[in-house]
């Protein structure tokens, strides 16, 4: 049990959803959102869309549709400062939820932050969690328009800088008119668009999020800090950008590994809102209470890892500059160290030859010695699989025992075999054991 979460909920009993504003400076659109946690910590965090060649007409165009969206956002926002306490009352002032909009809300706060829960040894249940109140005489979220995007021949792709995003754009871009879209640029994500053809920034739709540098502040202070549900982040942004380009298609890199949960046996999946399960529930909730405003899907839903490393392995163009490890991100390389790292390693490695691997992530992963625990992790040999966006268990051993004869003579490969052996030869006892005399 933590006790910093009881003692933090007892003297910030209430997180306040203050407002908002919006409006177009220079040609783009910008948000700013307004947080506060009783009467002396207050956040304010800043974005800015920039649509680019896509910005509508905004002399013509009402930004009163906006309004609803831009609430949602705030919606979202919000976890990453209401985090730091977990207060047990959230109050929303800007407009109110309906009590199925609640529970959907609170469905997503508990499950997208399993994680944080778990790292940081809180123990609650859903229900005493947290609960919204909403001033009296507050206007309904759902009575507001809500502009809804048409079909065309367009579809917003989300770069993230990793193979699947690769994958999804050169997939849809044989038939349709792909518009990429990327949150705080960075090395692989510019570079990644680049070849794929995308040489002006003004062809991108980009979103600049600031964090308040408060809450980096409380966080410095002991605050509660973890991961927070990013990919709902995106869902909800998703929306705004339809209704500022009026392309109604945006189209996600999930794969269904994303569906197992990182403790097996739980409900904690650190890939909870690249879940079928939210994405499911996300596109329910935009239908029902934002006016079917957008289709949000994952191209990429139908395909496990190794069906999506074969087909990225098809465009060599992109292995010099594609990008997944956040370790390494801010210096735009592969730190080499990390459960991404590995796992992108093992994934590709059926597919790549290995001397092109060495030089792509630096050196031999799958020969460092350093890299045991996290491979085990990866592999099932542990229980535990690491807390990042990494395939299924299974997928891991599939990629493994495909490279088993050729990659055999190096250090993880040969762990992997003997512990592989020790757990056949357990197993076997243990039935020998059990069996009826």
């Amino acid at each position: 049990m933590n006790a910093k979460f009881d003692d933090l909920r007892e003297k910030h009993p209430v997180f306040t959803y203050e407002g908002y504003q919006y409006g177009i400076e220079n040609g783009d659109l910008h948000l700013v959102f307004h947080f506060s946690i009783g009467e002396g910590i207050k956040f304010s965090p800043k974005m800015v869309l920039s649509a680019g060649e896509h910005t509508p007409d905004w002399n013509s165009f009402d930004l009163k549709q906006l309004e609803g969206m831009v609430f949602h956002i705030g919606m979202i926002e919000l976890i990453s400062y209401w985090k730091c306490t977990c207060s047990p009352t959230i109050v929303v002032k800007p407009y109110s939820l309906t009590e199925d909009q609640q529970w959907w809300w609170r469905k997503l706060y508990w499950y997208g932050l399993g994680e944080f829960m778990y790292k940081n040894s809180i123990e609650t249940d859903h229900l005493q969690f947290l609960d919204f109140v909403f001033p009296v005489g507050t206007k309904a979220s759902s009575s507001l328009p809500y502009p809804k995007a048409q079909d065309t021949d367009s579809v917003i792709v989300p770069i993230g800088g990793g193979k699947d995003s690769v994958v999804t754009l050169e997939d849809l871009r044989r038939t349709r008119k792909v518009v990429p879209f990327i949150i705080n640029p960075r090395g692989a994500t510019l570079d990644c668009a680049r070849v794929a053809g995308f040489d002006r920034e003004d062809q991108i739709l980009v979103l600049h999020r600031q964090i308040d540098p408060k809450l980096l502040e409380l966080n410095a202070q002991g605050f509660l800090n973890g991961h927070t549900p990013f990919s709902a982040m995106l869902a909800f942004y998703s929306v705004l950008l339809s209704a500022v380009t009026g392309i109604r298609d945006v189209a996600l890199s999930n794969e269904s590994s994303a569906n197992e949960p990182t403790i097996p046996g739980t409900y904690i999946n650190h890939q909870y809102s690249k879940s079928l399960e939210f994405e499911t529930d996300f596109r329910d909730y935009v239908h029902d209470w934002m006016g079917d405003s957008n289709h949000y899907y994952s191209h990429l839903r139908p395909l496990n890892e190794l069906q999506i490393a074969e087909r990225f392995a098809q465009y060599p163009q992109y292995f010099p500059v594609f990008k997944s490890c956040n370790v390494g991100s801010k210096e735009n390389k592969w730190c080499g160290h990390c459960p991404k790292c590995l796992f992108a390693y093992i994934i590709l490695s059926p597919f790549i030859p290995d001397a092109k691997l060495q030089e792509i992530f630096g050196h031999d992963l799958l020969d460092d010695a350093t890299l045991e625990q996290t491979f085990d992790e990866l592999s099932g040999l542990s229980k535990i699989k690491p807390f990042e966006c990494v395939g299924t268990v299974r997928e891991v051993n599939e990629a493994l025992r495909r490279i088993c004869n050729t990659h055999g003579d190096k250090y993880l490969l040969k762990h992997y075999i003997n512990a592989t052996l020790a757990q056949m030869e357990d197993d076997m006892l243990e039935e020998y054991y059990n069996m009826a005399p």
